[in-house]
């Protein structure tokens, strides 16, 4: 296995962790390539000079008065690759993005375009060059003069009263501890080092630690440099954040709408440890970094917490938490039956356990997961547990899988045992025949389905003979312990099954598969199949889009293999992306496999219940698991993540790995539907310590979000033996944009205390075709052929006639959508944004360049119109002459979409309508024109792609409109907020219509 290398990043292994670091660095100069507009890079020295006015480089064929920018000519400083030069062709691929930065200074707005040798160096120059532009306008003082910061006053005043002595020292011992508890999670060893080796510069040796010592000590551990660059960038005086800045932080950044200024304050007040910053409403690096690495900061969309989904569809609609063996500790074959696995999996909302009954020894039944297991568990001790524990997790009904293996008289003893314990939870309502779906989980609250075998109406007895699942023989015959009586000739094994076993089961009647068009013809809709992951995985493969069709009436369950002695679990997603309802997983077996199922279940406040993609429950939809590509009618989107730094990071556990130095990269995985599935991974972070910086951008294209997951591995390039360190693992619907910690969580899914990811998460549409990862963020416009999505001829030619009449109305909807999808591009990639950011970003990034003019340019936005245009006065530069007439195209192009999306989009829901009007008369229409066979097949998956593309595109230009006016929207909240406004406030119709949309009935 290869180690990735990188060189060294900072100059002496310096940490930048405040601005008078990064000024200092400046001042000393470094090398960095300065990159011409013909594409060719060129390597230069550059420096701030001492009178910190203006930045220089050598050698230069320019006389010295002339390689120089000033610092007050500088309007915006931007980080990667975001001007016409770095984005060009020529150099995309030489330098990462995070390695790129660009100067924009002077009245013409011209460029200065550098690429350094690491992120560090990059995150140093910017921070400083903002620092200094905005410093200049506020405050003639040098860096480092003056009155002590905030946090410098704070961390005196924690020293002041841990010097119980008042002597001016305290301790080293305590003061370690007290940077203890101010960090949690931070090494004694790390921060003992520490003070050794600043005692040992400042000449200051002995048991014994002076406050200014205290708060050297306490700033270089404590700061982390990522945090403080982002502090940097959005604060608007020196360093902290005012009540402003915060706001403009939460909405711009971190997506978060309807923010106020007391909501700000209420943050400022939790989080800023010093009293004056509490006081004057300022939030400083360490309530800032409280703030982000908070349960308020999550990456975990907090709606996600509770539930959030609709309840009140069939059951056959959701995905259920299924376990397989609960009760098994250990492995299949040596594991020990124990009580506690139930517990367990109840308790992180697991809504469907399998129960395998045997003879008891004394006349009762009992529970093995196998029958080798040194102890068995009573039945009726299992039931009990049940009953106690069944709606703890989550109120929604439980499935009890009833595999029976034991004789009638035992069968009567467990059926009593069920009624008289579980009493009215037990549901034993019979179905009822006028319906044609399963009752909903809102439905059947609190109530308890017993799945398993039924006795066929005909017979009257008190016991019978069914047919046997071949779940659970597999492990007998291995162990010597299978029914001597197999029927000869190989037929379906029997078995007898008492009545009142039988009265148990209603809406979960367990019956054999034969083929999916006897299941179309004959099955009903309380019956459910079992299938191997065998059996299972050959269906998802050669006829995935029948076994989507049988999943949205009936229930399947997947059960592993027999052949996984180890007790290991089969991958959830080749069954889920089926539609495969109940897939049973192995509970005590961590590993990736069980870390999707924990991620996956999380979602809808845990309740072991989840609603399944709406094209995999419409009656009439096309969804093909093994797709390709994206879907017609499901927008693909792009998932931007950005790996910056990891905190605490333990060592691998069982790690035989040399010392305390872990060498972490990270890996970012997709699991989806297979168009989805990708795996990305940063450097190796070496040498780094606990708390290694990454500064890594990774990029994935989500075809069908609602089924895609996000998993980060962190793992350890250093090792001996175990690699793995940790892992966190959540879907892609429950991903908050914007800075965010990842909870990291140990092989078995248990917090590891302390330790995160910082990333940064962007999610964008996806601009018409082509795969995301294959350019870069900004995209290349009118290199493109558009592709427009058509309708295909069923062979039907009434119904061909009418779907024919919806192919304008697509390419119009398709024309409507991408005009503005690619006028935004243009526009943000003008502000020097990428297509992540919002409209906000882009009007507050103009008006800052006005701010920093010190001509007589003024831009205004007049708000009294609707689409309100963006005029200017004075001379007007090339570049900004450009942004305007980008937003003007864009400003024409949102309000053709908002004009005439109702009457397009009408038109296709009139096409589908007229298209499902067929629908019922389908089968016979079929047999009339004669078709068969496979032109029939090609006919119903023709028209069911047909309904599909109108629903999807009639919904995506709903979803166009209503972005578009948002837009508008947040360009009268920005040039109301940033005063570049005039005539108006925010127009109360926007308001109005902003109101959200309803969804197109299924």
């Amino acid at each position: 296995k290869k180690k990735t290398v990188s060189f060294s990043s900072m100059p002496n292994d310096r940490k930048i962790n405040s601005t008078a670091a990064c000024i200092s660095l400046m001042l000393e100069g470094c090398e960095l390539k300065k990159v011409r507009s013909n594409s060719r890079m060129y390597s230069r020295f550059f420096v701030l000079d001492t009178d910190m006015r203006s930045v220089r480089w050598e050698p230069s064929k320019k006389d010295s008065e002339k390689a120089k920018i000033e610092i007050k000519s500088v309007k915006e400083v931007r980080v990667g690759k975001k001007t016409p030069v770095l984005r060009s062709n020529g150099l995309s691929d030489q330098f990462p993005d995070e390695c790129a930065f660009s100067i924009i200074y002077g009245d013409n707005y011209e460029s200065l375009d550098l690429v350094a040798s690491s992120a560090e160096v990059v995150s140093a120059w910017v921070m400083g060059l903002r620092y200094l532009v905005s410093y200049g306008k506020h405050s003639p003082e040098a860096p480092g003069t003056g009155h002590p910061s905030l946090r410098t006053s704070w961390i005196s005043s924690v020293f002041d009263l841990a010097d119980l002595e008042k002597s001016g020292h305290i301790p080293v011992s305590r003061a370690v501890q007290l940077i203890k508890a101010l960090n949690p999670g931070m090494k004694t060893s790390t921060i003992e080092l520490k003070f050794k080796e600043l005692q040992k510069a400042s000449e200051r040796p002995g048991m014994e630690v002076a406050c200014d010592l205290f708060v050297e000590v306490y700033c270089e551990l404590c700061t982390r440099p990522e945090i403080f660059f982002l502090l940097v960038q959005f604060s608007s005086n020196k360093e902290y954040l005012g009540v402003k800045d915060l706001l403009i932080f939460l909405e711009v950044e971190q997506g978060m709408e309807g923010v106020t200024e007391e909501k700000c304050l209420e943050i400022v007040g939790k989080y800023e440890p010093s009293k004056e910053g509490r006081e004057k409403g300022y939030l400083a690096i360490d309530g800032f970094t409280r703030y982000l690495l908070s349960a308020d900061c999550s990456i975990f969309d907090p709606q996600h917490r509770k539930v959030c989904q609709d309840m009140a569809q069939p059951l056959s609609h959701y995905y259920i938490s299924s376990a397989h063996s609960a009760c098994l500790l250990e492995d299949n074959f040596w594991g020990r039956s124990d009580i506690s696995g139930y517990i367990s999996a109840l308790g992180l909302g697991c809504r469907s356990i399998e129960l395998v009954l045997w003879d008891g020894p004394e006349g009762e039944p009992v529970v093995y997961t196998s029958p080798s297991a040194a102890s068995c568990v009573p039945f009726r001790a299992v039931v009990g547990l049940i009953d106690q524990h069944a709606f703890t997790a989550s109120a929604y009904p439980l499935i009890l899988c009833l595999v029976v293996r034991c004789s009638a008289p035992q069968q009567r003893l467990a059926a009593q045992c069920l009624r008289k314990t579980l009493g009215e939870k037990l549901y034993l309502e019979p179905p009822n025949p006028m319906a044609s779906y399963l009752p909903s989980p809102e439905q059947l609250k609190g109530r308890i389905l017993i799945k398993g075998k039924k006795l066929p109406p005909s017979c009257e007895d008190s016991e019978g003979e069914v047919s046997d699942e071949e779940e659970g023989w597999e492990l007998a015959r291995r162990l010597g312990q299978e029914d001597r009586e197999a029927p000869e000739g190989g037929g379906p094994r029997r078995v007898r099954l008492s009545r009142e076993l039988s009265e148990l089961v209603s809406l979960c009647q367990a019956v054999p598969f034969q083929d999916f068009e006897s299941s179309r013809r004959g099955q009903r809709y309380w019956e459910m199949c079992s299938f191997s992951e065998v059996e299972a995985g050959r269906f998802a493969n050669e006829c995935p889009a029948e076994l989507v069709s049988y999943n949205k009436r009936f229930l399947s369950r997947i059960y592993p293999s027999p052949m996984r002695i180890d007790a290991s679990n089969m991958n959830p997603q080749d069954f889920w992306k089926c539609g495969c309802q109940m897939v049973a997983m192995n509970y005590q077996t961590p590993g990736l496999m069980m870390d999707l199922n924990a991620g996956w279940f999380r979602q809808n406040g845990a309740c072991g219940y989840v609603l399944r993609p709406a094209i995999m429950r419409e009656e009439v939809s096309y969804f093909s698991a093994n797709a390709k590509d994206s879907l017609p009618g499901v927008p693909a989107q792009l998932l931007h993540l950005k790996v910056i730094s990891g905190q605490n990071l333990p060592k691998p556990k069982g790690s035989g790995a040399k010392g305390e130095v872990v060498e972490p990269y990270v890996c970012a995985e997709i699991h989806g539907i297979p168009a989805d599935c990708a795996e990305h991974r940063t450097k190796t972070a070496l040498q780094s310590g606990d708390n290694p910086i990454f500064d890594e951008s990774l990029e994935f294209q989500i075809n069908l979000p609602e089924l895609a997951i996000l998993r980060f591995v962190v793992l350890d390039d250093d090792y001996i033996g175990d690699e793995f360190i940790a892992q966190y693992t959540i879907p892609f619907e429950c991903l908050q944009p914007g800075y965010r910690h990842v909870p990291l969580q140990s092989l078995a899914g248990e917090p590891l205390p302390h330790a995160t990811l910082f990333v940064h998460v962007a999610i964008t549409d996806r601009r018409g075709g082509g795969k995301g990862h294959r350019r870069g963020l900004a995209g290349r416009r009118g290199r493109r052929v558009r592709e427009y999505t058509s309708t295909k001829a069923t062979g039907i030619k009434a119904i061909d006639e009418v779907f024919r009449t919806a192919t304008q109305p697509l390419r119009e909807a398709t024309d409507l959508r991408e005009n503005v999808q690619n006028a935004l591009v243009s526009f943000k990639e003008l502000c020097g944004l990428t297509p992540a950011a919002n409209m906000k970003q882009c009007i507050l990034t103009v008006s800052t360049w006005l701010l920093h003019s010190d001509s007589t340019l003024s831009v205004t936005l007049n708000l009294a119109e609707q689409y309100p245009p963006m005029e200017a006065q004075g001379p007007i530069p090339d570049l900004l002459r450009k942004v305007l007439t980008a937003y003007e195209t864009m400003i024409q192009t949102s309000r053709t979409l908002i004009e005439s999306a109702d009457v397009v989009y009408g038109k296709l829901i009139q096409a589908q309508q007229a298209g499902m009007d067929f629908h019922k008369e389908l089968h016979r229409i079929e047999t009339k024109e004669g078709l068969r066979g496979r032109k029939l097949q090609k006919a119903l998956e023709s028209f069911a792609w047909n309904i599909t593309v109108l629903k999807g595109q009639a919904d995506l230009l709903k979803h166009a409109k209503a972005e578009a006016l948002d837009n508008l929207w947040q360009i009268h909240n920005a040039g109301q907020s940033c005063g570049i406004g005039r005539n108006g406030s925010a127009s109360p119709e926007l308001s109005r219509l902003r109101a959200p949309l309803e969804p197109i009935p299924e």
